[in-house]
């Protein structure tokens, strides 16, 4: 059986001789010392992995010189070792930081006891080692993970920053080569494309400015694209009064993007074919749905409905593209755009569930 060294700090020396030996015996190498003083200056050597104190010593008694031992740095567990079986004295010394207590015997019985309450004082320090060990390297790799998140997100910001700069430098492009086109159904076109590249850089915007690279504030989210859209359809004469009303809400990047998308092409749509023969309101609004964790999305005009508009549709100019772009965008949220004809102008509204709690916490005060 594997032993440890062993301090036997005790005043007198045939018991120091007679533990020596019988402690060796069980694998123990052992040193001793006839007082307080000469035992901590063979501890401030070091080299012990416990050591077993007498409590009656002239000089410095085994409370004080415990209380010596457990000031030093990476003590050794301390076992008192003492011949009075005076339970204060017991009591004393487990609460001054005594690892364990052993009652000595005149028939050396306690060499047994106090073999045993070394073994377990080193398989509590190794422990207690091992735990501190583990904690540590928890900790380091939660730091590490930490300054990797981290520096994720400054990453995922640059990129997002980059992306939408080059989206932005692409809708100027746009922009240029709708003003410098002669036809007008090129400059349309041009235009929606315009619009909807917009819709898509807004998004990036957001990421970059947002500490938080994977959701987006959908709310503010359509405010800004909602402006964006206003602001194009007075610089192409267009004819929407566009207004929003909207909840606060958190979604992916990716929900946010094809929402975006969708609310321009309806946008679009409306400000196309709603009012021909002059200007109205088109309405956007975000509220919550009926079930749990979803929302409703509405897109509406009080123009001249979708059967009339149906015919202005169908002309040479319309290519059907925003219908396609509407359907694709809406089956990737697992929904799709219903259209309400009950009333004036066009409805559509569009449900879709949320894969987080859909309102987004309250702003701290």
């Amino acid at each position: 059986m594997t032993g440890h060294r062993l301090l036997y700090i005790d005043d007198d020396p045939a018991i120091g001789r007679f533990v020596q030996r019988r402690l060796g015996r069980l694998g123990h190498a052992v040193e001793t010392a006839e007082d307080g003083e000469a035992g901590l200056a063979r501890l401030a050597a070091g080299g012990f992995d416990a050591v077993a104190l007498d409590h009656y010593m002239p000089g410095r008694d085994g409370l004080d010189v415990l209380d010596a031992i457990r000031a030093l740095p990476d003590a050794p567990p301390v076992i008192f070792v003492t011949g009075t079986s005076e339970s204060r004295v017991a009591v004393s010394a487990l609460k001054a930081g005594a690892t364990d207590y052993v009652v000595k015997d005149v028939g050396g019985e306690f060499v047994e006891l106090l073999d045993a309450a070394v073994r377990s004082a080193v398989a509590g320090v190794v422990l207690r080692r091992d735990k501190e060990a583990a904690d540590r390297a928890i900790v380091e790799a939660r730091d590490r993970f930490e300054a990797l998140a981290a520096e994720r997100q400054v990453l995922m910001r640059e990129v997002n920053h980059r992306v939408g700069n080059s989206l932005q430098l692409v809708a100027a492009f746009l922009h240029l080569q709708a003003g410098g086109s002669a036809s007008p159904e090129t400059r349309e076109a041009l235009n929606e494309a315009n619009r909807r590249v917009l819709a898509i850089a807004q998004v990036h915007r957001r990421l970059y400015t947002s500490d938080d690279v994977k959701t987006v504030a959908l709310d503010s989210y359509l405010a800004a694209l909602v402006e964006d859209l206003r602001e194009s359809s007075d610089a192409t004469g267009g004819v929407a009064q566009l207004s929003l009303d909207a909840v606060p809400v958190m979604v992916d990047a990716d929900s946010a993007v094809t929402i975006g998308v969708i609310v321009t092409e309806l946008v679009i749509n409306a400000m196309k074919y709603a009012y021909p023969s002059g200007s109205g309101p088109v309405r956007v609004r975000l509220d919550a749905g009926d079930a749990e964790r979803t929302c409703r999305l509405t897109v509406e005009d009080d123009g001249v409905g979708r059967s009339e508009a149906a015919g202005r549709r169908s002309g040479p100019a319309s290519s059907g593209i925003g219908r396609t772009i509407i359907k694709a965008m809406a089956s990737k949220l697992d929904t799709t755009v219903a259209y309400d004809d009950a009333g004036a102008g066009t409805r559509a509204v569009m449900v879709f569930t949320l894969g987080e709690p859909k309102l987004a916490p309250p702003p701290t005060p």
